[in-house]
């Protein structure tokens, strides 16, 4: 049985922390251009806002439902479940259903990490279930700030990005928000990796050390490297950069579907699902199904170093006076050499640090389609 640790509790609670932190910035941020009177940029940062919202609370609330018991109401009576599930609703409608998560999470996670199920001493299979509860709650959470994540913040960057370019007076406070953002992408996807495995009973988890850090650094440096290429890609052509995005959006979709994924039990929601993983693969990659994972990363990972090689060539040639100004050279360099760095760490992760490498298993995760449907819903979860 996986142990939710001290460790893992002090994570919940700084996730709680940053996602009220990003929320307040974000508000914050559309204020300033509101002020400001730039009212598109304004709709822009209100719009990835409310787009992230939605979507987690839509998900939060449909595994309420497969749930079918929020909150641990045990024995509860039909009549006394659907009370609690037309008030979980309410609480969803309001944008509030991550909050309620939270809250649900820091409950059972202080029962396995701080009292040590104190309240079930008297059964160690009690025990068992709250470090359990702990473990899936907070691997829901992870799910969920991984929407977010590239719902929200991913865009986000590259419009605060393309505004920095723009801007006559530059701050320190600019270039550090942007820098912790690009962080706070990457590291948000290792915890989300580190909670799925952990969750995963057949799963080995990553080792604190070389192992994660080489992960952590290949997701900051790949995610990086692109976004800074869809940043300069808008400065050559401002509409460049959303049509890029709304055709790899459409690709990714269009592969989502074709593996049939199995991940909701509703099929609107399952479309709408794949539609949420396109937006995700337009920034990292993701095996969505039980497959082997090196040919479909390899040629991902190869269009995408031919699609920042083009996008510097083009701004070299379209906007030559640009490219001699001081931004260009350090933005292309950067670009370039955290795409091979983050290459580099791929390589090295997948090659020689991932856990089915280090024990000897499968080269590759058993994920949607080839599992069990009454197995957990952490299973069919988006993993390598």
């Amino acid at each position: 049985m996986r142990r939710f640790t001290r460790r893992n509790f002090c994570m919940l609670i700084l996730g709680i922390v940053t996602y009220v932190f990003d929320i307040v910035t974000d508000i914050w941020t559309a204020y300033i251009h509101l002020s400001e009177k730039h009212y598109i940029w304004c709709a822009l940062t209100a719009g990835f806002v409310l787009l992230s919202g939605v979507t987690i609370q839509i998900f939060s609330y449909s595994w309420f439902l497969d749930d079918e018991d929020p909150g641990g109401t045990g024995g509860a009576s039909c009549s006394d479940c659907s009370k609690v599930l037309c008030k979980v609703a309410v609480v969803h409608c309001c944008q509030c259903g991550i909050f309620m998560r939270y809250w649900f999470a820091v409950q059972y996670g202080y029962q396995a990490a701080i009292k040590h199920c104190a309240v079930v001493k008297n059964s160690s299979s009690d025990e068992d279930d709250i470090h359990k509860s702990a473990v899936t709650q907070a691997t829901d959470l992870c799910m969920l700030r991984l929407f977010e994540t590239y719902l929200e913040s991913a865009p986000q960057i590259i419009l605060q990005s393309y505004i920095l370019l723009h801007s006559e007076k530059r701050t320190l406070i600019q270039y550090a928000a942007i820098v912790t953002s690009f962080c706070s992408i990457s590291w948000s996807t290792m915890d989300y990796h580190q909670s799925l495995r952990k969750s995963l009973p057949d799963k080995k988890r990553i080792l604190w050390g070389f192992p994660a850090c080489s992960y952590l650094l290949y997701k900051l440096f790949t995610i990086s490297s692109w976004i800074l290429s869809l940043t300069l890609l808008a400065d050559v052509v401002l509409w460049a950069t959303p049509i890029l995005m709304a055709i790899l959006w459409i690709l990714g979709t269009v592969w989502a579907c074709l593996q049939y994924t199995t991940f909701c039990t509703s099929k609107l929601l399952e479309y709408f699902y794949r539609m949420v993983v396109g937006i995700i693969l337009i920034f990292t990659f993701f095996n969505i199904k039980g497959q082997k994972t090196k040919k479909h990363i390899s040629v991902y990972y190869l269009f995408r170093m031919l699609g920042t090689t083009t996008i510097l060539c083009l701004y070299w040639y379209t906007k030559p006076l640009c490219s001699e100004s001081a931004y260009f050279p350090a933005v292309s360099v950067t670009v370039v050499l955290t795409l091979g760095l983050g290459i580099i760490c791929l390589i090295l992760y997948y090659g020689f640090l991932h856990p089915n490498v280090t024990d000897r298993e499968q080269p590759f995760d058993v994920v949607d389609g080839l599992l069990d449907k009454k197995k957990s819903r952490r299973e069919h979860f988006l993993q390598y």
